[in-house]
Parts: C-alpha cells; structure tokens; sequence
C-alpha cells in the first residue's frame, strides 16, 4: 500500500474519532499514533490532511450539504460524512493533488470502511463536487 493511501487511511480514521467521540483532533491524533505507531512520513501527510479539513469544515460541510440531495450531514453514516470531508478538502484546497486521485481513492475508502452503498453514494456526490465546485475554482 502507498503512503498516501495509508495516510488517507489514517486520516479518515482520526476524523472518524474526532467526530463520533467529540474529541479535538490533537487527541485522536495520540490515540492513534499510541495504538499503532504509524511512520513519520504517513504520519506527515495525514496531520496535513487532517488539519486541512479542520481548518476549512465549516465550508466542506456546507458544500457537501448542497450536492448531497436529501441527504444532511447528520444523516449520513460517520464514515461516509469523514471520507467525503478529506476528498472534497483535497479537491478544493489541495491543487497538487489531481482531482481524480481524491475521488478515487475516497471510493476506495468507501468501499475498505463504509457499507454496500457507500462507494456509489460518496462517488455520486464527489462527482457533483468535482462537476460544480472544482471546474469553478479551477476556471473550466
């Protein structure tokens, strides 16, 4: 498995953490690296991936409120909610990495941590993203 990859994983994991248990994401970010002492360079690229989406979650969270047709943020599974939040964080702030990496790797994540349906809803509302979001910042 890649780095990246791996720091995804993490990073989902630890927004999961913050977010069901209410815990800061300094804490969870101990909890984890206490229960599984990840490598630095993991380590690195999931602090700034988490740190990303805590810093801009207010504007993720809205953004996915609006693609995500009936469907709030409270309703969907904390899985789904974590993983949408790090790939449309990549796909608005993040321009080094391409736009269809994050959504690829979201769908993967989706499908290694979510339920049956959870890579086809997570694509659905990332492509929605990517289609009205991602073209605007990134002047299609």
């Amino acid at each position: 498995m890649g780095l990246r990859r791996k720091a995804r994983e993490i990073a989902v994991q630890i927004l999961y953490q913050a977010d069901v248990a209410g815990v800061p994401f300094s804490e969870a970010f101990k909890t984890y690296e206490g229960y599984f002492n990840p490598s630095p360079k993991v380590l690195e690229f999931a602090k700034e991936l988490v740190n990303g989406v805590a810093e801009k979650q207010e504007e993720i969270d809205k953004i996915i409120e609006k693609y995500s047709k009936h469907w709030k943020l409270s309703r969907m599974s904390a899985t789904d909610r974590n993983i949408l939040r790090l790939a449309t964080y990549e796909l608005l702030y993040r321009p080094d990495i391409p736009p269809r990496v994050s959504i690829n790797e979201a769908i993967e994540l989706a499908k290694s941590f979510g339920s049956d349906e959870s890579a086809s809803f997570v694509n659905g509302i990332l492509d929605a993203i990517y289609k009205h979001e991602y073209k605007k910042i990134a002047n299609f």
